[in-house]
């Protein structure tokens, strides 16, 4: 009988490295974090924060991140630490309210968050993907690629825990995605998997968590967005809503991405977004017409503006994290926190 194939050698099943703090909140963190014992830091630090800011963001991503893989030398027990999650519940409290005032005039309902993202706007001269595939040269597609790998290499993961909290046909619907986005059985297909490989097509390191150190509060803000919705049951309608948005959005991005990859010669790296191009505009009508249309909206209505919420705080998010790229590179620096080698 022959032995069983190895565990791609592409993803790390390793915990990922504490990184060092970024100002009050986060340094009480990691330092709870290495040291065993409560955080410390003035009572009115996380009040006093700025929502969208450095610390405020690396300190809850640190905190989501117990839910997660954890860290390396930090115990898993901290996962559920009540200091921890006293402090976590407070930022959390402080995001989800800058959230809200910005998008005090947001749509709240399914179709007026959605109607906009259905049809493609004929002006891309915004779009982060849009010049990727027409003037992006290598070394920002290997930035891309390293800011996006906090949320790739966990792909599907915070979304998986809005099933148990489905019913019927939404719930039927959103596992047929999730399988086919965890690989449909095969583990060379795992959605985090190609996108691994993707990095390592670049001379990236695809090991999890590699470049946390690296990314800016906007791409933070957008992984702790989903982990936000993800954990918390009394969210889930936003974290249907979210995960609808990237399934819509994602098909017309991925094409100019693959393109973008094939224009500078990036190799099999493509693979990644090719594979998104057909497989998100399959589950974006899935999302849509049972998950939330068919399923969700019939047995709870009143998630509907929840829904619109999610919606909206992906694109707000995503464009905040576009505008920083972009501002970046305009300058002719780089878009993370330090360049890489």
């Amino acid at each position: 009988m022959p032995l069983p194939s190895p565990e791609p050698v592409t993803v790390a099943n390793r915990s990922p490295h504490l990184v060092e703090g970024r100002g009050e909140l986060s340094c009480a963190v990691t330092d709870a974090l290495r040291s065993g014992r409560p955080p410390q830091c003035a009572p009115g630090a996380v009040l006093e924060a700025d929502a969208w800011g450095e610390d405020l963001q690396l300190a809850l991503y640190l905190l989501y991140e117990l839910h997660y893989r954890g860290f390396d030398a930090v115990d898993d027990a901290r996962e559920w630490d009540p200091d921890l999650l006293r402090l976590r519940q407070a930022m959390e409290a402080r995001f989800l309210d800058a959230l809200r005032t910005e998008l005090s005039d947001a749509p709240r309902t399914v179709e007026d968050a959605f109607a906009p993202l259905l049809v493609e706007h004929i002006d891309l001269s915004g779009s982060l993907s849009h010049h990727l595939e027409t003037e992006g040269e290598l070394w920002q597609l290997r930035e891309y690629a390293a800011l996006r790998s906090l949320y790739h290499l966990k792909e599907a993961d915070p979304h998986a825990w809005v099933i148990p909290r489905l019913t019927g046909r939404a719930k039927a619907a959103m596992v047929a995605i999730e399988y086919d986005e965890f690989g449909a059985g095969r583990a060379d297909r795992i959605h985090a998997q190609l996108f691994a490989d993707l990095m390592s097509d670049l001379g990236l390191d695809p090991s999890y968590g590699r470049y946390l150190d690296h990314a800016p509060a906007p791409l933070l803000a957008t992984v702790n967005l989903m982990s936000l919705f993800g954990l918390h049951r009394a969210l889930r309608g936003a974290l249907v809503g979210h995960f609808a948005c990237v399934e819509v959005t994602s098909s017309p991005g991925s094409r100019r991405l693959a393109e973008a990859m094939r224009r500078c010669g990036a190799g099999p790296a493509e693979h990644f977004y090719a594979e998104h191009v057909e497989a998100d505009a399959v589950h974006e009508q899935v999302v849509r017409h049972e998950v939330i249309g068919g399923g969700l909206l019939t047995h709870e209505p009143a998630l509907e503006a929840d829904i619109a919420l999610g919606c909206a705080s992906t694109v707000l998010l995503e464009d905040r994290l576009a505008d920083h790229i972009r501002r970046a590179w305009c300058r002719g620096g780089s878009a993370l926190r330090r360049p890489l080698p």
